[in-house]
């Protein structure tokens, strides 16, 4: 019994520095060499943080880009999503909100063209990125606001669209925030 219960020790704390200690140091050290030194990669207008590049911000003037709906209020310290079955009631009537506020904000738009992800939260409620298209459906209520030619609002939004890594892995995207700040710079 003392022979076991000495090895079994002795594992304990091997496994302690292991995975207490030494693994948690390996992670932060790679971590400190991502983008953002582990700290997260923070956007930047005229020298003052505004926001984080991965993580979503709520936008509520209809002169700006929204960007995905959040089942978390948009707070980055409790990710997640609603937890809700796509035939929950509740969550249908939540969207269904979700569509008509967003037909109310922009006049002239069809239910059937209104991508998903702009009345359904994502998974984390902190997606910081639309699709283009997603993007471009909100073009004319932004132009009419800010009386800006539609014509020079696609393009803003095509010149901030992210193709897929390596062309293939995974969808094109645009950054709601960056593209945000690039509309206030538009004279």
């Amino acid at each position: 019994m003392k022979k076991y219960l000495l090895a079994s020790l002795k594992l304990t704390i091997a496994l302690v520095l292991l995975l207490c200690v030494l693994y948690p140091l390996l992670i932060s050290g790679i971590a400190k060499m991502a983008p953002g030194g582990g700290d997260g990669v923070t956007v930047k207008k005229s020298g003052k943080v505004v926001g984080y590049e991965n993580i979503a911000q709520a936008f509520t003037d209809d002169k700006y880009f929204q960007p995905r709906p959040s089942a978390v209020g948009y707070n980055a310290a409790g990710s997640g999503g609603s937890n809700k079955g796509a035939t929950n009631p509740e969550y249908l009537r939540t969207v269904q909100g979700r569509i008509d506020s967003f037909m109310a904000h922009n006049p002239g738009v069809n239910k059937k063209d209104i991508p998903a992800e702009i009345v359904t939260a994502s998974g984390s409620g902190l997606d910081p990125d639309l699709s283009p298209e997603a993007a471009k459906i909100q073009v004319k209520r932004i132009a009419v606001l800010r009386q800006i030619p539609e014509e020079k609002l696609l393009q803003l939004v095509d010149a901030h669209t992210q193709k897929p890594l390596l062309g293939v892995l995974g969808p094109e995207k645009v950054n709601v925030l960056k593209l945000n700040i690039a509309l206030d710079e538009i004279k």
